[in-house]
């Protein structure tokens, strides 16, 4: 009990650093660490015993390091994160890495002799397990945490580490359900996580806006600059209505795991600081991000009355071509629209470079020279799926709407960027 409310202190802790300091992420997370390695961390593992005897076959094993990789930091202050946990129990090996933000577990067949715990170097125990052929590995530990790998007629020896030092799993508290089609969940991901912001002063926009409703599912993700919203009806509702924000690490990696198959279903366990989903033969924790998120149907233009209509796959291929030539460091280029008429083109005082293409377009308005960068327009457009696509506009400085000319079904896109200042 002690224990766990020191956790939640060291928690609340961190999250007051970023909100009233405004400090770099790194920095707080080198504050987190050195708090942590002062504590014994794995409560749940303490008493059990670091002997362990496990048999395993190599390509499993290098498999399930693969999966942990994407979990085990390159550089940390704390040396037991370069570790991956072994937990051999009730003839199941279990396997863990964590980062402190992304935990990953996953199980893999073998014959468990003694049951216990260890934690070894995931960089070392990967490329020993790579250098292997396919064949049986018999991996051991002793009370003094040395760890032996037999294969074949090789002997390697390895320093191991006491589970009870590595990290403790989150805990998923007053955790509530959500069942989605992998391809559904892959599609709000997908179409949403490319606005993402990467700014760390801004951590809310670090992560994606999820709104759980009883008819639909609704993903939003912005940087300030963009905003992609994709709203979908086709999963099933379980009782949870509300809004968490979900890390960009933990999108891009559950993305990784998620098929394309209208049968395939995913759970979700959202609880009150963590989620959690098991897909593929692995689970995944991350922390859910605490912070307040903008209200983006504020920004939402209700009167651009003023419409072009593109082939998109024809828009995207131009404005490609023309961003060749704009300016590497804005990346700006310039759509010119009148009556019938369309053109993009670009300029680059330092490189003397240029360019112009001409494109048709479907608009009878006003004549108008918008500003745009090329590579958030051209994401956008790689991300809707509709043949053609129509641009909402008002004014040449005003935030421009970009929609499929026709919805896909059970989905709904609405993308929104905002207009960069042009020298015309």
């Amino acid at each position: 009990m002690i224990i766990k409310i020191f956790n939640l202190f060291i928690e609340q802790l961190y999250l007051y650093v970023i909100k009233n300091l405004l400090v770099e992420t790194a920095i707080v997370t080198n504050i987190l660490h050195c708090v942590l390695s002062t504590k014994l961390i794995n409560n749940s593992l303490k008493g059990t015993q670091n002997k362990v005897k496990i048999t395993v076959n190599q390509s499993n094993l290098q498999k399930a390091l693969q999966h942990l990789s994407k979990a085990t930091p390159t550089r940390s202050t704390i040396p037991i994160l370069n570790s991956i946990l072994m937990v051999a129990k009730n003839k199941t090996l279990t396997l863990r890495a964590t980062d402190l933000e992304i935990t990953i577990i996953t199980d893999i067949p073998s014959t468990v002799d003694v049951d216990g715990a260890v934690a070894l170097p995931h960089k070392t125990l990967t490329e020993i397990t790579g250098a292997l052929p396919d064949i049986e590995l018999e991996i051991s530990a002793d009370d003094n945490n040395r760890v032996k790998i037999k294969a074949g007629q090789g002997d390697y020896d390895i320093p191991g580490v006491s589970a009870e030092e590595f990290p403790q799993l989150p805990e998923v508290d007053n955790k509530k359900e959500v069942i989605l089609k992998e391809k559904t969940l892959g599609e709000l991901i997908t179409k949403t996580s490319f606005a993402l912001s990467t700014d760390e002063l801004k951590p809310a926009l670090m992560g994606a806006l999820f709104e759980f409703g009883e008819e639909s599912i609704t993903a939003v993700a912005t940087d300030g600059h963009r905003l992609s919203v994709c709203k979908r009806s086709d999963y099933e509702f379980k009782g949870y209505t509300g809004d968490i924000i979900v890390p960009r690490k933990f999108l891009q990696l559950l993305n990784q795991y998620l098929g394309s198959g209208e049968k395939d279903e995913v759970v979700l366990w959202v609880g009150d600081n963590h989620i959690t989903v098991s897909v593929s033969g692995v689970t995944i924790f991350s922390r859910i991000i605490d912070e307040r998120y903008p209200d983006y149907h504020s920004v939402l233009p209700l009167d651009n009355d003023k419409i072009a209509s593109f082939d998109r796959k024809k828009l995207l291929s131009v404005v490609k071509r023309v961003a060749i030539f704009s300016n590497r460091a804005t990346k700006q280029i310039a759509l010119h629209l009148s009556k019938g008429e369309s053109s993009i083109t670009t300029e680059d005082p330092e490189s003397s470079s240029s360019a112009r293409e001409e494109i048709e377009v479907d608009y009878d308005g006003e004549n108008m020279i918008l500003g745009y960068n090329a590579s958030y327009l051209g994401n956008m457009l790689t991300h809707i799926d509709s043949d053609r696509v129509i641009l909402k506009l008002k004014t040449p400085i005003s935030a421009g709407l970009i929609l499929p000319v026709e919805q896909a079904e059970n989905e709904e896109i609405t993308m929104l960027l905002m207009p960069m200042r042009t020298s015309s």
